[in-house]
């Protein structure tokens, strides 16, 4: 059996039941999602994570961490096609695209979030890694994507809609530091006695219910991808972290211990 294909998706920021609320006709083409635990509360070191070949963990009791990592490894057998796939196939670079790069993949990375842009170490091992000029643009992602029948391809894809600010216009939202645009501005403002302005309860809830509706923005693009896909092609659909909005007096993601940033949604299965 040749190597399957791998479309590898990560929603920023999109927390659990922000996808369990939203209408996803097309997910539900792949698998019924359901809810798992980020590795991280922020965006670089959950891609890091995910490109070593974990993927966001169910949380399991009595088990050892060394045969949860063990396990997750070999999957990779099943969901490539790639027979002899081990933990030790992954040693020492611990490097998905590396070890996809072996096997004769092709290896693609599509990234909305500055934060992943080319410069940092999450480039390596990619034939073709690009930071997309637009934060909300999916839809340009898909258009460069292509299939090759007599290559297997790897695109690791990362979607900029379900971060804030959810795709709401500019100037429509309180600008907060480091967030738009992530580290733009944030030498602009040391040392100055700036404070941003937390939202309120109702402000909260809209904001919820605006990164349920780019959850649905992101499906019906995804309709596109799955029609260029070639049949019998991996998909995993995820994200990096979840969000607060409001709980326990928490908003976003990074320093913040909380469920709700750990929760993320996960659904893989083949294109039929």
């Amino acid at each position: 059996m040749s190597a399957r294909h791998l479309v590898f998706l990560v929603l920023d920021s999109c927390r659990f039941d922000s996808y369990a609320a939203a209408r996803t006709p097309n997910m539900d083409r792949i698998a019924q999602g359901e809810r798992r635990y980020s590795y991280a509360s922020w965006t670089s070191p959950s891609h890091y994570t995910y490109l070593m070949g974990l993927v966001p963990h169910t949380n399991p009791q009595g088990v050892f961490a060394s045969e949860v990592y063990k396990g997750e490894f070999q999957k990779w057998v099943d969901r490539l096609g790639i027979d002899g796939l081990s933990f030790k196939s992954f040693v020492p670079e611990l490097s998905l695209p590396k070890v996809l790069q072996v096997h004769g993949y092709r290896t693609a990375a599509r990234v909305s979030l500055p934060v992943l842009n080319p410069a940092s170490h999450l480039n390596r091992h990619f034939d073709d890694y690009k930071l997309m000029p637009d934060h909300n643009d999916f839809a340009g992602i898909v258009k460069q994507i292509e299939f090759d029948e007599d290559e297997p391809q790897f695109w690791f894809c990362n979607l900029g809609e379900t971060h804030y600010p959810y795709m709401l216009p500019p100037g429509s939202l309180p600008h907060i530091s480091g967030v738009h645009g992530v580290f733009k501005r944030m030498d602009d403002e040391l040392g100055q006695a700036t404070e941003d302005r937390f939202f309120d309860e109702s402000q909260m809830r809209d904001l919820h219910q605006q990164q349920i509706k780019t959850v649905e923005y992101v499906d019906g693009v995804l309709d596109a991808l799955i029609a260029k896909a070639p049949v019998d092609t991996h998909f995993i659909i995820t994200a990096d972290h979840g969000e607060c909005f409001g709980e326990g007096g928490f908003f976003g993601h990074g320093p913040i211990v909380h469920e709700k940033v750990m929760e993320v949604p996960f659904l893989e299965g083949r294109k039929r």
